[in-house]
């Protein structure tokens, strides 16, 4: 997917847009640098988020399982700048689990990825709830925003707060204040 070619032509000409000499000592590589860093940030195109769902174990509880404090960093796709922060995952198992790290892993898949926060977070659930099936799950993202910090409005450590339910997290609000409820006692 991850054309380095491209990529490098691009830098080149934005070097040369901004009144910069691309053949300085400084900037030379740069648009190799900039080649392979795109290979790793949007590596998740890449990758599919049936594989680390695919693997589970039964599981006769009914309760909420929560993981809380995924570190994540991703990508704008209005101004190409980084925004950050965490995500937490909360789903009702429906007689199987999946190992902790997976929930991880499809955070990780969704956020090397060229998006918005509010479609992150919608990608997130919607797998979780394809690949595993649970009852429902509730996926909650915190991150801050660099094209808010840096430039435009220029409001650094400001967050921005989403949040996708789906299954019996939707339709139940208990539910949601219990999730929300352990999260903060979690700290």
């Amino acid at each position: 997917m991850i054309d380095k070619k491209k990529i490098e032509q691009g830098v080149r000409l934005i070097l040369e847009g901004i009144g910069e000499d691309g053949n300085r000592e400084g900037l030379k590589d740069t648009p190799y640098r900039v080649s392979n860093m795109c290979e790793e940030i949007f590596g998740g195109y890449d990758l599919d988020p049936s594989v680390p769902m695919s693997r589970t174990f039964s599981s006769e509880t009914g309760d909420i399982v929560i993981e809380k404090g995924i570190q994540f960093y991703s990508v704008c796709e209005h101004h190409l700048l980084p925004f950050f922060g965490t995500v937490s995952i909360g789903y009702v198992p429906d007689g199987k689990v999946v190992g902790l790290s997976k929930l991880a892993r499809t955070v990780e898949i969704f956020a090397r990825r060229a998006q918005i926060q509010e479609q992150m977070t919608t990608e997130i659930a919607e797998a979780i709830q394809e690949y595993l099936s649970p009852k429902g799950v509730i996926v909650v993202a915190k991150a801050e925003h660099m094209c808010m910090s840096m430039r435009g409005v220029k409001k650094p450590g400001t967050e921005t707060m989403t949040y996708k339910t789906t299954g019996c997290f939707e339709s139940d609000g208990e539910l949601r204040k219990l999730f929300f409820s352990m999260l903060r006692n979690m700290d």
